[in-house]
């Protein structure tokens, strides 16, 4: 991405917008090689020559669109706030709330997929992305062990990208999931997952 565009740019927004249509609209069996730039620019109001100033190519304006998805599961997660919820049920609200969030972009996160497959650029932001959590979540394990309220146990580092790669797998599931998936069971199962292995018990 040309680093002289900022985000707040109208043209980028433009663009990240047409291409949120665009997928939503070409429903599941949208791919990334029958998206045509200049349809896309012309839907946005700009040149096809603009796509290129924001956009190294089509994986590259994915991974921008996922962005917002990125703040929002952050937001989501609250996994560094100072209220007097406790941790074991803020990790419980995050999940439920991730994919609650995510459900509903299912078409963004199924481009995803596409594009960190075939471009190592986009898949490095997606690791990049999972690296900040994995941060965060062990922090986490590691204050509540030291606070006595879970158990010692394997390396919080390890336990948080295993839980990380639990959730990236889930969402895939998501998008790829038939019409009659019990959806609140399995995430119910991941829940049960992520405390039996941070708290060694569950709610």
């Amino acid at each position: 991405m040309n680093r002289a565009a900022t985000k707040g740019d109208g043209r980028r927004a433009a663009l990240l917008e047409a291409l949120d249509h665009h997928l939503r609209d070409a429903g599941p069996g949208a791919s990334l090689d029958a998206i045509n730039v200049a349809d896309l620019s012309r839907r946005a109001g700009v040149t096809r020559s603009a796509f290129y100033f924001y956009f190294d190519n089509k994986a590259a304006a994915v991974a921008a669109l996922m962005e917002e998805m990125y703040d929002d599961a952050w937001d989501a997660a609250e996994l560094d706030g100072d209220d007097d919820e406790g941790m074991q049920l803020r990790v419980t609200s995050a999940i439920r709330a991730i994919f609650r969030g995510w459900s509903h972009r299912t078409h963004i996160y199924r481009a995803m997929l596409e594009a960190r497959a075939g471009n190592p650029a986009v898949r490095e932001q997606w690791d990049s992305f999972q690296e900040s959590f994995v941060v965060v979540l062990a922090a986490v394990i590691e204050g509540e062990r030291t606070a006595g309220v879970a158990p010692a146990g394997a390396d919080p580092t390890a336990i948080a990208t295993a839980l990380l790669d639990l959730n990236d797998r889930t969402l895939e599931r998501l998008v790829h999931a038939p019409a009659d998936f019990d959806w609140d069971r399995h995430v119910e199962a991941v829940v049960h997952i992520w405390l039996s292995s941070i708290y060694g018990r569950t709610a």
